[in-house]
């Protein structure tokens, strides 16, 4: 990717030292046109697959195991949460400088604003799902508790 961009910054430092009026496309052009293409494509490929049964829902064990793997990792994120706190905390209490307390608080805001991230985006998906009516938030339980 960052190869393309540097190919159209040379192409359009070439066409502005050679005297050429014609339009060079930009990054932003070129990003632009981009994003368009793939909701476009991304609105053609989701219609047909919104449109049929949901071949997950028809299964017996599938929406269980997807259920319990969420249970699964959204428990791993809050003792992980947990395991980050403490160890935070502990170092906070040996820590003498106010830039590393700082960090550490910072580092704790971020483990908690993951957590809940973690933790609401099952309910919200589930919610949201079934307003939209995507099938898999009618067939599998995403609620962590």
């Amino acid at each position: 990717m960052t190869r393309l961009f540097a190919r159209v910054r040379r192409a359009a430092a070439h066409a502005r030292s050679s005297g050429h009026t014609h339009a060079v496309p930009t990054v932003r052009h070129l990003a632009r046109h981009g994003l368009i293409g793939v909701v476009l494509l991304s609105l053609i490929a989701v219609e047909p697959a919104l449109a049929q049964e949901s071949v997950i829902c028809q299964t017996d064990r599938i929406p269980t195991m997807i259920s319990g793997f969420f249970q699964l990792t959204t428990t791993i994120g809050l003792i992980g949460l947990v395991v980050v706190w403490q160890g935070n905390s502990l170092s906070e209490i040996f820590t003498l400088s106010p830039d590393q307390r700082e960090k550490i608080k910072r580092h704790k805001r971020t483990a908690l604003k993951s957590t809940l991230t973690l933790v609401l985006l099952g309910p919200l998906y589930t919610v949201a799902g079934g307003t939209m009516g995507l099938p898999l938030a009618t067939c599998i339980d995403l609620v962590p508790i």
